[in-house]
């Protein structure tokens, strides 16, 4: 029987996390082998806003987000019903789409060394024969040394994370505004709440908008499981969202769609955990998407990760780590989003952000991973 195929580091996903962490290791002159699953550039399920702290990690790697069509985003508004509260961001944001942001990091990441291979598609992440066993749909294997999980929201068959109850689905279709709401809407993020799930609206490149949002599957199904009606639905509910799509031209043919998504999820290493194999971005947190530091979780995890590999911690020590850099922000973001989801206390909730503006900013700052940790240079 001949021998599997060997790479030493074998990067399992080509987002923001798993390109990321390719690059890092490439630039210590560690070259790894990314396996993607898409053969071309495509949209993915994200709100894809860029905070601060993703902005530090991709200027890092040598990214011009500018140049790339980023939209600024410096204020966020807050709608349920026919009320909406505006603040100032404490910091400057950015809006990039997935397309777009992805393909430029494995760009990066193959000039700085990394071994790009798109199309396989990883079924299986293993104990071997003293490395880690990466098996792929038709047969093929690849023994690594250390593997760098980052296929997002998305399980192998093992190792698996925790069976998640949360009956969310997610949306994700971009937008031509009308031109006055394309106005009204450039330079925010907008959060719009309401029974059953929430949406996010924001510009990335292109004069594009991203409306991103998760429904519960209850309310999917009272729409007849039909976007055009479930659209429709929330338009009828939220009078902002129905006068933002006033006028606007649907850009993709039908959305993109993911379901259950595990929101509050946290690895915890465990004793039978495979040695060398480092969980990344949303296989290793998944923070509800409203707070805009999904992206910046990733791409401080792909830092984390090389950086605990390169220097022989391994990854028991990384995952603990990691685990305790964004642990309170995934915490506090889910007890914010449970709020959210009840209409007494969303209409508290409401109250408070418009007595007191300023809150809007605190949580804003709240759910994010501290300043102190991000690590640059």
């Amino acid at each position: 029987m001949s021998l599997p195929e060997h790479h030493p580091l074998v990067v399992v996903g080509g987002g923001p996390a798993g390109a990321a962490a390719a690059a890092y290791l490439a630039r210590e002159s560690r070259g790894p082998l990314l396996i993607e699953r898409t053969s071309a550039p495509q949209h993915k399920v994200c709100g894809e806003f860029l905070s601060w702290e993703a902005q530090a990690y991709l200027d890092e790697l040598g990214l011009d987000l500018l140049a790339l069509g980023a939209a600024p985003i410096g204020a966020v508004r807050i709608a349920e019903g026919a009320e909406l509260v505006e603040a100032a961001l404490p910091f400057a944001g950015l809006g990039l789409s997935r397309r777009s942001l992805d393909e430029a990091l494995l760009a990066r990441a193959e000039a700085l060394g990394a071994e790009i291979r798109r199309g396989p598609v990883v079924r299986e992440v293993a104990p071997g024969n003293g490395w880690l066993a990466v098996r792929l749909r038709g047969g093929e294997e690849i023994a690594a040394d250390a593997v760098f999980l980052a296929t997002g929201k998305h399980d192998l068959r093992a190792p698996r994370r925790p069976a998640s109850d949360n009956r969310l689905i997610g949306f994700k279709t971009y937008f031509a505004l009308a031109p006055n709401q394309a106005a009204e809407l450039r330079g925010a993020v907008e959060v719009v709440l309401f029974d059953g799930g929430y949406a996010g609206l924001q510009m990335v490149e292109g004069g594009m908008t991203n409306l991103c949002l998760l429904a519960r599957t209850d309310l999917f199904e009272r729409a007849g499981k039909s976007w055009g009606r479930l659209l429709g639905l929330l338009r009828e509910r939220c009078p902002h969202l129905g006068a933002r799509l006033d006028g606007a031209a649907e850009l993709l043919d039908k959305p993109l769609t993911v379901s259950q998504v595990p929101y509050g999820f946290i690895h915890r290493p465990a004793a039978d955990d495979p040695s060398g194999l480092y969980r990344l971005g949303d296989q290793m947190g998944v923070i509800p998407s409203f707070c805009g530091d999904g992206m910046a979780i990733a791409l401080h995890s792909a830092k984390l990760a090389a950086r605990s590999h390169l220097a022989h911690e391994g990854a028991a020590a990384y995952h603990r780590r990691i685990a305790a850099d964004v642990g309170g922000p995934i915490r506090l973001a889910q007890r914010v989003y449970g709020l959210s989801q009840a209409a007494p206390a969303r209409r508290g909730l409401m109250a408070g952000f418009r007595l007191f503006p300023g809150l809007v900013g605190a949580l804003a700052r709240w759910t994010r991973i501290p300043a102190p940790l991000i690590r640059t240079g």
